[in-house]
């Protein structure tokens, strides 16, 4: 089936690296090009694509309010190109997947042959992906934020909460973290399969919608009670005798960083307070590392198939029967709160459970 693509961006230049790249594919047609967010709209409501490849700063209407408009009234697939990573690009990028956009990637670099060659190459990748996601319609009124989660009072419950996510993950991401409070008491651990360069920008973003702190992982750091610590990209995250280490061995599963890394990691010693949930996101990475969890005492759970923009990791989870719960992405927080069910945090901060892991040097994860 052919994939038909919208193009949005006041670059004619960038509008024709895109067209060239995409009419060299059979299976794709590009429908239209926009060179502003309203004609972005009017193309989009009438021609109806798979795919708008979007860009954010664009005259007459940015490309903010675009998504905004194209969500509520003609909900379609859009991948945001960033034309940098640098910290307010970043935060534009991801303030565009808050408002509906799928996946962001940064724009070629274009006195280069070799970037633009792998530009092309991954691309293509996510054209592909995204064009075969349903998205839903999101209306034009500004919803209230549900409130953090108040954890009830009980004995010591978990203390890791472990978060692994791809594709339409970082809004999901959000979603979670948005939920937790400042006081919650376990240390939060998110693997986002991410466009090379944007991984510091997910944490800032993070960090800025959260009453949680959010910061990148460190090599040798420390974490603690209370906080959310995101794997940064080209780096497996691992943790080892109370702290994270992060490696550069081998892609696992096609990803740098790998979720069953991380996941493998943590299953190294018993897991009777660890809590892990797989989100939306393509392929197998995390489900048999989230098997080894399982069976290593801890709590698992995945996002249901109709709340998912990619039900491929979850599913995969599914069917190794690594999964102790199935929920929709709304439903999770309230899991988690009664998973949680431990008094917050007070005087100085407890030490975690794993610290007291081997093998620390070693990725003992199945290829």
């Amino acid at each position: 089936m052919t994939i038909r693509i919208l193009v949005a961006d006041d670059s004619a230049l960038v509008r024709q690296i895109l067209r060239d790249i995409l009419q060299e594919e059979e299976d794709i047609e590009l429908a239209g090009e926009a060179c502003d967010g309203r004609q972005a709209c009017e193309l989009t409501f009438r021609l109806r694509p798979d795919l708008v490849i979007m860009d954010i700063r664009m005259p007459v209407m940015d490309g903010h309010e675009a998504i905004e408009e194209i969500m509520a009234q003609a909900p379609t697939p859009v991948l945001v190109l960033s034309a940098a990573v640098e910290a307010s690009e970043v935060d534009r990028a991801f303030t565009a997947i808050k408002r509906g956009a799928l996946d962001v990637m940064e724009k070629p670099e274009l006195a280069s042959s070799g970037a633009l060659e792998e530009f092309g190459r991954q691309l293509l990748q996510k054209v592909r992906l995204l064009a075969r996601i349903r998205v839903i319609r999101h209306p034009r009124r500004k919803l209230r934020p549900p409130p953090p989660l108040e954890l009830p009072v009980s004995g010591p419950g978990p203390d890791i909460l472990a978060i692994g996510a791809s594709t339409g993950g970082p809004k999901a991401v959000m979603t979670l973290l948005k939920s937790l409070p400042a006081d919650f008491p376990a240390t939060v651990f998110v693997v986002q399969h991410i466009a090379a360069g944007f991984a510091p920008g997910f944490a800032s973003w993070l960090n800025r919608e959260c009453l949680l702190p959010v910061r990148l992982a460190v090599d040798g750091g420390k974490y603690l009670p209370g906080e959310a610590v995101i794997a940064p990209d080209g780096r497996h995250m691992t943790l080892c005798e109370g702290t994270t280490r992060l490696v550069t061995d081998p892609p696992v599963n096609c990803c740098r960083p790998s979720i069953d890394v991380f996941f493998n990691s943590l299953a190294r010693t018993r897991c009777d307070r660890v809590v892990s949930v797989l989100l939306t996101g393509m392929g197998r990475d995390g489900a048999q590392g989230m098997l080894r969890i399982r069976d290593a005492g801890g709590t698992t759970i995945v996002q249901d198939e109709p709340s998912c923009a990619v039900f491929g990791m979850p599913k995969a989870a599914i069917s190794l029967k690594a999964v102790d719960q199935v929920l929709p992405l709304d439903l999770i927080p309230g899991a988690i709160a009664k998973l949680f069910a431990a008094q917050a945090p007070s005087g100085p901060s407890r030490p975690t459970t794993l610290t007291k892991e081997t093998n620390c040097g070693k990725n003992d994860t199945d290829h």
